[in-house]
């Protein structure tokens, strides 16, 4: 129910006039429904027209405040409405009324309610639209307090379950017995032997016995005579590989049976050999490890994968040797078939990773509704019809291949994190969200106007299955916090789906709880042995510098389009895939329009294909033509250099070394980044890098100091701080060493595959702990609400999409 104040309630007086007038230049330039971005360039032109009095100055800095926390403002003809985030998933909504200076407070479906209406996208009335609320679902579980500790939800789980325990402490020691006897591999325990330990009184009584006996041998090695005392007692091999772990880890275990405490709960768990076979999920795009990157929806997320799995197997092993066990973990990465591999190994049903002792591609191929194989490579917005049969077809081949259950699945992107939700309820297993991108972040009013986008996008059944996997989820890795919950004034991307609606379809309030500890950050590395600084001479390779440097800047090639006037000039580098939101072609328009900056440094790209003909993806072949369009306009002959070629990932590497010999740049004009891999590796190899401030390089780069933001919205935004840091080195030549070296040591402290893989598997153990100890009624609700939605909304629209397909040509 709405409620009414004075604007002076929320705006001092003076402020409050001022926004009155702010309201009457937009009425008279013809706006009607602006977000954060257009609100905050229109009222800097409209500060610019004001009087510059000290008065004036603060009273300009007060309404600044408010509209920077301002993300929407619709102007109808009764009312100026506001949707105005006070905190992280803690909104106002505000009808200002034109005639007086009333506002009436609204609830969030009001306001959804009145933007459908005002937008001409829905006339229904709020009683006719259906409801999707998450919230009952989250109201008796662990929860965090303080906003500043989102995505820290590993340590706020531990210390809530230690809470827990401790006020249930008989129930909690025979839970902790019970807890140790049901792990095993191959049907053989590896902790206690549940025939002779048969409840916890026995189990601290025979841990009593065994510290004593470890107590007075040498802490390193371990004789057979000891491993014999510990099994008479009932304990298996998998506390430690030495008498000394096997006593540190036995102390814990004592002490946590006695005390439950938080650290030493996450140190105890952390030391259980829970976990040797995992499962990635990643069906969209050419999956594979040599001639894919570049190709249409494959990139970033292939090369964080294929990182990840060799930093996680290496972990695992260690992990389990140190536990005592004599297991080679192993790692399955799930993805599609495809019989028209085009020249890449996609066509192969498993294939070996390349530097891994047992780590494989698994290749599943999509059927259609008749259950025929299809042949061809599909867009990632348009797969899922095919996605419910492939969960189900991959079950049994993960089965077979890992000969049982995996311990854990990891979905990536949407339609990842969808199979993962599928296998996880089937297998009954640990389940971790890793989104990439969310389509719902990178385009604009994708949720408001998805009628019309989707033909293109089915975004009614991406956000649908977004919706469903991030709220079934386990655990949810973001790579930064904004990821998840933005900044103190931008909507974090998982903080988009806490309020939307798409209208006939149905309105979200709730859709995720930002605050539940399944959100962990968790930030990925780069291959030190790939990205490696350029001054590091010893490790390069001459002649393929060489070769690799004549190809990007004077070289001649069907696949490169331009010849430079001047390659001596500093290289102002940039790698992507050619699409709308890596906003490469926005970069060469930004280009062709600097002249300062064509004088200072030549353009070299590296995107896509040169040739339309031979792209399937609409959205590449429109970058393409749009590229040569730009190069055309602006006269860049000479100036740029375009190469069509895929490289990998060794070569990349080179590639940012070299342009860091000639003391170039890197930049990342994306629109919006989820978090930016490529910023990391041009960091690492200590090329000065500038990246859009719109998603993760937020985090990443610490402005001006080891790395520099760019607003790639506006083409003056984008290249001033190219151009200025250009103009500084021809003060101080040696300010280009100086950012050099801070990025390399910003990716060497912060960004480590290593760390990546430590946290990740802890918080696999902890979840998977939690999950057994009884206390996820609001899981298997969760559950339950999730199969209604997927039942009734996401398999009706895959079902009208397989329809449309079908009738196309």
């Amino acid at each position: 129910m709405s409620q009414n104040i004075l604007l002076s309630t929320i705006l001092p007086s003076e402020s409050g006039h001022l926004f009155r007038e702010f309201i009457y230049e937009l009425n008279n330039n013809g706006a009607k429904h602006l977000l954060r971005n257009e609100i905050l360039l229109r009222y800097a032109d409209f500060c610019d027209s004001q009087p510059d009095g000290p008065e004036e100055k603060r009273n300009q800095r007060i309404l600044a405040s408010f509209l920077s926390k301002t993300q929407e403002i619709i102007l109808s003809e009764t009312c100026i409405v506001v949707f105005y985030r006070e905190n992280i998933a803690n909104y106002r909504f505000y009808a200002i009324r034109n005639d007086d200076n009333i506002v009436e407070q609204w609830s969030a479906e009001e306001f959804i309610d009145f933007r459908e209406k005002f937008t001409g996208v829905s006339s229904d009335p709020s009683e006719k639209k259906l409801l999707i609320d998450f919230q009952p679902f989250y109201s008796t579980g662990p929860t965090i307090r303080d906003y500043k500790k989102i995505g820290a939800g590993q340590r706020v789980l531990t210390s809530f379950m230690a809470g827990k325990l401790h006020d249930q402490m008989e129930n909690w020691r025979q839970f902790l017995c019970d807890f140790l006897k049901i792990h095993s591999i191959d049907s053989k325990p590896i902790l206690v032997d549940g025939s002779m330990i048969k409840d916890s009184e026995h189990l601290f009584e025979a841990l009593q016995k065994a510290i004593r006996i470890l107590e007075q041998i040498p802490p390193k090695g371990l004789s057979k005579t000891v491993s014999r005392s510990l099994k008479t007692l009932g304990f298996c091999e998998g506390f430690g590989n030495s008498s000394g772990r096997i006593l540190e880890t036995m102390r814990l275990l004592s002490d946590l049976i006695e005390e439950p405490n938080p650290d030493i709960l996450e140190s105890f768990v952390a030391r259980i050999p829970m976990i040797s076979k995992v499962a990635i999920v990643s069906p969209h795009g050419w999956f594979g490890q040599e001639n894919v990157l570049g190709r249409p929806d494959t990139g970033g997320q292939i090369v964080y994968i294929l990182d990840q799995i060799r930093a996680l197997e290496n972990y695992l092993a260690t992990n389990l040797r140190l536990s005592g066990l004599d297991i080679i973990p192993k790692i399955i990465v799930l993805t599609r078939l495809i019989p028209e591999n085009d020249g890449t190994r996609s066509n192969e049903r498993l294939e070996k990773i390349h530097g891994t002792e047992n780590s494989w591609i698994l290749r599943v191929p999509f059927y259609d509704s008749e259950m025929r194989i299809v042949p061809h490579w599909i867009s990632r917005f348009h797969i899922w019809p095919y996605l419910e049969q492939f969960a189900l077809d991959s079950k049994a081949e993960l089965l077979t291949e890992f000969n049982g259950t995996p311990d854990m699945i990891v979905g990536n992107y949407s339609d990842g994190n969808l199979v993962a939700s599928l296998l996880s309820s089937w297998l009954q297993v640990i389940q971790c969200n890793i989104a990439h991108a969310l389509e719902k972040s990178k385009y604009l009013f994708s949720d408001l106007y998805w009628q019309e986008m989707e033909k293109e996008y089915n975004f009614s059944l991406q956000f649908t299955a977004d919706l469903i996997s991030m709220n079934k989820a386990d655990i949810v890795i973001a790579s930064t916090f904004q990821e998840i919950a933005g900044t103190e004034t931008v909507l974090g991307q998982y903080e988009s789906y806490y309020l939307f609606s798409m209208p006939n379809l149905y309105k979200v309030n709730h859709g995720t709880n930002l605050f539940h500890p399944k959100f962990n950050v968790v930030s990925p590395g780069v291959n030190e042995n790939v990205f490696f600084p350029y001054f590091k001479q010893e490790e390069r390779l001459p002649n393929r510098t060489r070769d690799l440097m004549h190809l990007l800047f004077t070289n001649k090639d069907d696949d490169i389009y331009g010849e430079l006037n001047d390659p001596s000039r500093p290289p102002l580098f940039t790698m992507a895939r050619l699409d709308k939101i890596k906003n490469i072609t926005g970069l060469v328009e930004s280009y062709g329009i600097n002249k300062a900056l064509q004088n200072k440094c030549n353009l070299i790209v590296v995107a896509g294909t040169l040739n339309s003909e031979k792209t399937h993806d609409d959205e590449e072949k429109h970058e393409i033509q749009r590229m040569y369009e730009l190069i055309e306009k602006y006269q860049l002959q000479g100036k740029i250099r375009w190469l069509g070629i895929r490289f990998n990932k060794v070569d990349t590497g080179e590639i940012y070394r070299i342009m860091g010999d000639r003391r170039g740049v890197f930049v990342q004009p994306a629109l919006f980044e989820a978090f930016g891999l490529t910023v990391l590796e041009a960091m690492a190899t200590g090329l000065p890098t500038f990246a859009t401030q719109f998603g993760g390089p937020l985090e990443i780069i610490e402005n001006n100091k080891n790395g520099f933001w760019i607003n790639p919205t506006q083409s003056e935004l984008l290249t001033k701080p190219v151009v200025d840091f250009f103009d500084a080195l021809d003060r101080h030549p040696e300010y280009w060493n100086r950012i050099s070296k801070a990025a390399v040591a910003r990716v060497r402290k912060s960004y480590t595959w290593q760390l990546y893989s430590e946290r990740l598997i802890k918080s696999a153990k902890l979840y998977g702990f939690w999950n057994y100890s009884g206390q996820v009624n609001e899981k298997k609700e969760i559950d339950h609400y999730c199969n209604l939605i997927f039942h009734l909304i996401y398999k009706k629209r895959a079902e009208d999409l397989n329809k449309r397909n079908l009738a196309s040509p």
